[in-house]
């Protein structure tokens, strides 16, 4: 019997909530309330599309050419997006993840990253996927360094959220006081920018027409509990995404260039801006037997 291609499926659920996972990239697939989509979802068989619900470590987003320093020593990547010259979205993306608990509700997977030439560190990775009938999904992201020098780390998750309709007509509201330009290439231009007056000022909950925006965003509004959350409304329906404070950035991204162009809004958190080891910015330095772990989610609703 034939397996599909994105590896095993962990199904999850929890009052109207339902998730599946994968073993690739421990992707989150599909994720659903009521029967009505919160991503956009891929099919078994499909490797996740313009890296649909995939993890992005150990860096999110781009590095320039794949080139980056770190202590005395220079590395090279290997370019991942030939396009732009650029390595994109880290190394565990495509990867096979080992499941270490399925419950009904929740799944914890783990890899371990080996060195590579580019990235000559070793950490071992945990994602853990949790339904809560009530607060939907919780995605935990943790990283221990098993090697015996100090790595540079950073992640991202890369979810496009969905009303099941285009996202013209949608408002989107981010509560963020700053954007970072880039250039042609998605590489940061200069410094993050005040929002107020221009196409990237989302704090009011505008409609989103025919802005094109990828781009990250800082200055990041959070409430009591340290969340900064990020939201789509149109249709009568709403989808939150939120994020703890390990995550300082959020890409948003109108999916003007993948296969379903605007038909989901990509909301990424992130530990890091674009081109972070590279800028050294936001750059999380783990040490030997070191950890770090951010948590985000999903929840339909207001």
């Amino acid at each position: 019997m034939s397996e599909p291609v994105t590896g095993e499926q962990y199904a999850l659920a929890a009052g109207p909530y339902q998730a599946v996972v994968t073993e690739s990239g421990a992707s989150l697939r599909e994720l659903t309330c009521g029967g009505r989509p919160l991503v956009l979802p891929h099919g078994v068989d499909e490797p996740a599309p313009a890296a649909s619900g995939q993890l992005l470590i150990p860096w999110p987003n781009r590095i320039d050419r794949g080139r980056y320093s770190h202590g005395a020593a220079e590395h090279q990547l290997d370019v991942s997006e030939p396009a732009r010259d650029c390595a994109i979205h880290g190394l565990v993306r495509w990867a096979s993840w080992q499941v270490a608990e399925h419950e009904p509700d929740r799944v914890r997977l783990t890899h371990r990253l080996l060195a590579t030439a580019g990235y000559p560190f070793r950490l071992d990775l945990e994602a853990e996927y949790s339904l809560d009938a009530s607060g939907g999904l919780r995605v935990r992201m943790s990283a221990r360094n098993a090697g015996t020098v100090t790595a540079p780390y950073g992640h991202g998750a890369h979810p496009y959220l969905t009303l099941g309709e285009p996202i013209d007509a949608c408002t989107v509201t981010l509560g963020a006081d700053r954007y970072l330009p880039v250039d042609d290439r998605m590489i940061p231009s200069g410094p993050s920018e005040d929002v107020t007056g221009t196409g990237y000022d989302l704090r009011e909950g505008p409609v989103l027409g025919g802005r094109r925006i990828d781009n990250a965003f800082a200055g990041l509004n959070r409430d009591g509990d340290g969340r900064a959350w990020a939201v789509l409304s149109g249709g009568g329906r709403t989808v939150r995404l939120w994020a703890d404070e390990s995550h300082p950035w959020m890409e948003i991204y109108t999916a003007d260039d993948t296969p379903k162009p605007r038909e989901g809004l990509g909301v990424e958190p992130m530990t890091c801006p674009p081109n972070a080891f590279a800028s050294g910015e936001g750059v999380v330095h783990l040490e030997p037997g070191a950890g770090f772990h951010g948590t985000w989610g999903i929840v339909a609703g207001a």
